[in-house]
């Protein structure tokens, strides 16, 4: 099925039924054919009927992120990480965010405590440096509360 075909069915399926979860794969097709602010749009609306939608807060993330909103993806992360922690997406989404900052910013308040599902995936070099940056983060906490 041709992408133009795919998003016209996707399309059809959500405005027929404002409700479906449909509204994510439309949002998906959005992002993936490069129509980010479409797919932006698309994910809030459906993530009002749908707030606990996680595959959704993933393409909204990486929607922002293509975006360069960094803020605004870095919050769809964190919420999909608080619900879904060993979402590998969500996980390198948030290192690939911290990369770009240059490593700057609130460390404790980008990721929290994630460490457990990194270990997960210690072949992906991301990742290993991703684990390395949340251990300083967690070593640097130990040391303030021991001050």
């Amino acid at each position: 099925m041709s992408d133009s075909r795919r998003l016209d069915e996707l399309r059809g399926r959500v405005e027929n039924d404002p409700a479906s979860i449909a509204f994510a794969q439309l949002a998906e097709e959005y992002r993936r054919s490069g129509q980010l602010q479409e797919a932006v749009r698309v994910c809030q609306a459906g993530l009002e009927r749908h707030p606990t939608y996680i595959s959704a807060r993933v393409t909204l993330g990486r929607a922002l992120m293509d975006l360069e909103q960094y803020d605004e993806a870095q919050a769809a992360f964190e919420y999909v990480l608080l619900s879904a922690p060993d979402n590998l997406i969500a996980i390198r989404s948030m290192a690939h965010i911290h990369q770009r900052r240059g490593g700057q910013g609130d460390a404790g308040r980008e990721l929290g405590d994630v460490g457990e599902p990194v270990t997960h995936a210690a072949a992906d070099p991301v990742l290993q440096q991703l684990e390395a940056w949340l251990t300083a983060i967690l070593e640097d906490r130990a040391s303030r509360a021991a001050s």
